[in-house]
């Protein structure tokens, strides 16, 4: 379905971000990955579904390398198709305790960079008159959680340039869409299932329990694979019309 089509994946070394790229890849798109971290494993698995792949280690904090990282994925297949914005960091503090720096580092990295990547996709997809943005927000796109201020205006703020970008594609063959996991294992899940555990004195099987029971009332984890195959979804043609839409894969975690 994606023969030809070029995917840049942000955060796509692990987690979210490398389900997404292989569900891509499995559909026929090259890929291009980005992120911190071993990229050779990732690289090797893309490429064992028989598409070309090419990694960019761009800091997505800064603009500079997000414009080097999309000149790189020009040169090397022509043009970005379709555009990933799944990039992410995270930090829990209160309001009032939470370090300015880490503030700034999360807007920058979660909201900033899918701004400055979506700018320097956005002309060669509305030239050749096909694209599609996927914006990975999260559930906290659309409610929120105490002591995440940042991660939840910064995903609440993905949403929103969502619905923008949409809006003033809305009659070219360029979408966009924003994705809203619930929980989902990463390793940046596993951070805080392990600061619970050792909190609460918990093995890892009550702390996971624990985490869910809060919020997820389907207990289970949303999956890489679950997003990978809704991504392909919203660029497969039955997406086609489907336009500023901030879709949550949580176990009912807002229907609550």
């Amino acid at each position: 379905m994606l023969a030809n089509k070029t995917a840049l994946v942000t955060g796509s070394t692990s987690g979210i971000g490398l389900g997404i790229a292989k569900a891509l890849a499995r559909q026929g798109a090259n890929i291009v990955l980005n992120g911190f971290g071993d990229s050779e494993g990732p690289q090797a698995e893309i490429a064992a579904l028989g598409v070309q792949v090419a990694y960019h280690g761009a800091d997505m904090s800064k603009p500079a390398e997000i414009e080097d990282m999309m000149k790189f994925a020009a040169s090397r297949f022509g043009q970005v198709d379709i555009l990933v914005n799944n990039a992410g960091i995270q930090h829990v503090a209160r309001v009032e305790d939470f370090p300015v720096e880490r503030w700034d580092a999360v807007i920058a990295i979660n909201l900033s960079s899918a701004f400055h990547a979506t700018r320097l996709a956005l002309p060669a997809m509305r030239a050749a008159n096909w694209g599609r943005i996927i914006n990975v927000a999260s559930v906290h796109g659309l409610v929120a959680s105490a002591e995440k201020s940042a991660y939840v205006a910064a995903k609440h703020g993905v949403v929103g340039l969502t619905k923008v970008t949409a809006l003033e594609n809305a009659t070219t063959g360029v979408t966009c869409n924003a994705i809203c996991p619930g929980w989902v294992l990463t390793p940046l899940v596993q951070k805080q299932v392990d600061a619970k555990a050792a909190a609460l004195g918990l093995s890892d099987e009550d702390a996971k329990k624990q985490l869910l029971g809060e919020k997820e009332p389907s207990m289970q984890f949303t999956t890489p694979e679950e997003l990978g195959e809704l991504a392909v979804f919203f660029c497969s043609p039955a997406g086609a019309n489907v336009r500023g839409v901030a879709w949550n894969m949580d176990g009912g975690w807002v229907a609550q």
